[in-house]
């Protein structure tokens, strides 16, 4: 039966049907417990329980979400960067929605992520985004970045958000090794973010003046004052 499941799903998964791929798996647990799902998880191909996990919906609880391990998500979760989607926005709902599923299990998570080569870039990549504001977060304690004294500092039930702030409290608080690996990539990227963006406004700027020298109209030449000329008659030229 698991074998039989596993090509099953795979199949649907590369005919793009990842929804009833995600049902073949759902209807197992309801039909023989959520053990005999977490058997066919941990067999699955990271790259096919990846392609469900990824297509998580908000508006509805996921079985598979809420019943993968830490070692099966981490497994997951590392090569997520195949997809080469540059905004993350999956890999922020797919995370958010296994990480803080259940509270005593979040840290085992990211302990799991961690552990697997390309963990360190899945957190960076999830965070990417919002590099200034972790980046100040590190060194103040705040994610407000017009803040930097100390009676501003958060704490985490502030930012329990079940998204990225409370992700990079845990980090910096609960995993600071982790976060050490994290937080310094962030720095560099929003450095190199903000000289490109200072570079990009100043082309911008002389590309501006340079269509206004081009529209503006030409300076009206001054007319050259023609003195008369005076006629001398030869007679009295000879006289003189």
């Amino acid at each position: 039966m698991t074998n039989a499941l596993i090509i099953k799903a795979a199949n649907l998964i590369r005919e793009g049907d990842i929804a009833g791929a995600e049902y073949a798996l759902v209807n197992l647990a309801e039909t023989e417990g959520d053990y005999a799902l977490v058997a066919v998880l941990e067999e699955m191909p990271p790259k096919d329980l990846l392609a469900v996990i990824r297509e998580y919906d908000t508006s509805k609880e996921s079985v598979v979400n809420l019943l993968v391990t830490p070692e099966q998500f981490a497994r997951a979760v590392v090569i997520e960067k195949l997809y080469a989607d540059h905004t993350h926005v999956r890999l922020r709902g797919m995370m958010n929605s296994v990480l803080f599923r259940d509270d005593t299990k979040t840290s085992d998570f990211i302990e799991a992520i961690a552990e697997r080569e390309g963990g360190y870039e899945a957190f960076i990549d999830y965070l990417s985004d919002r590099d200034e504001e972790v980046t100040h977060f590190a060194a103040f304690d705040t994610f407000n970045v017009n803040f930097s004294e100390e009676r501003d500092a958060v704490e985490k039930s502030e930012v329990a958000d079940r998204d990225w702030k409370e992700l990079t409290w845990l980090l910096k608080h609960e995993h600071e090794d982790i976060f050490e690996q994290v937080w310094p990539t962030l720095k560099k990227r929003s450095i190199e973010r903000k000289r490109r963006e200072a570079e990009l406004e100043r082309l911008e700027q002389l590309e501006a003046a340079q269509e206004y020298d081009d529209e503006a109209p030409a300076p009206v030449a001054a007319k050259a004052v023609v003195k008369p000329t005076i006629l001398i008659d030869p007679s009295e030229e000879s006289a003189l």
